[in-house]
């Protein structure tokens, strides 16, 4: 091999490299979605203070019921035989493993439905026995106003895409949001404990 050929196969790869590491995020991210949840933890978006009705068939802004309290939310649809109630099974670990005093001071949880057409508030009131819910500390909710649920689901980088037999194709995380409704944190929800440290740290940083 030349000196040519050798300079044109190190470019080669070099050039390889660079898109390689611009494409991963600076080879952090290996998929799509990693790197969505990546430039959403750099940008930390405001959440759209949406208006919800919860499972009592009480509705309120999200402003109102975070009250200056972190947000823990999922999105789901309670007709989901997948992914959902993993998901929220999971969400219970999260919620059991923190402190009593966590729950009731600083933490609000919030499973938010984008199937607002079937999860009314009697079913939403149902689905949230399966998982030991309070209704109070942890809500289950859905977003009346299609344009204001597409907004949050936008801001979240929460992918919904129905199918034609009322299904949905989502992607699925916790989303961690702070005392003044940003974004701070977006977690993978089969990592329960580290879920549960990360929150432990975040809240235990901010009252110290």
């Amino acid at each position: 091999m030349t000196n040519h050929e050798r300079i044109a196969v190190v470019v080669i790869i070099l050039f390889g490299l660079a898109v390689f590491l611009v494409g991963t995020d600076g080879f952090q991210a290996f998929t799509t979605e990693q790197a969505r949840t990546n430039q959403l933890i750099k940008e930390q978006p405001q959440v759209p203070n949406v208006v919800l009705e919860d499972s009592k068939s009480r509705t309120y802004s999200m402003e109102e019921l975070q009250q200056n309290k972190y947000l823990f939310i999922t999105f789901m649809y309670t007709n989901c035989a997948t992914v959902c109630p993993q998901l929220e099974r999971n969400m219970q670990e999260v919620y059991q493993q923190l402190p009593v005093s966590m729950i009731k001071n600083d933490i609000q949880f919030l499973s938010i439905s984008f199937d607002t057409e079937h999860d009314d508030p009697e079913t939403l009131e149902k689905y949230r026995s399966y998982f030991d819910s309070d209704g109070e500390t942890w809500r289950m909710a859905r977003i009346n106003e299609q344009q204001a649920l597409d907004k949050l689901l936008d801001q979240l980088g929460v992918i919904v895409i129905p199918d034609d037999y009322g299904n949905f194709q989502h992607n699925t995380a916790f989303y961690l949001v702070d005392r003044d409704g940003y974004l701070i944190d977006v977690m993978d929800y089969t990592e329960i404990d580290q879920a549960v440290e990360r929150i432990k740290s975040v809240i235990g940083g901010d009252s110290a």
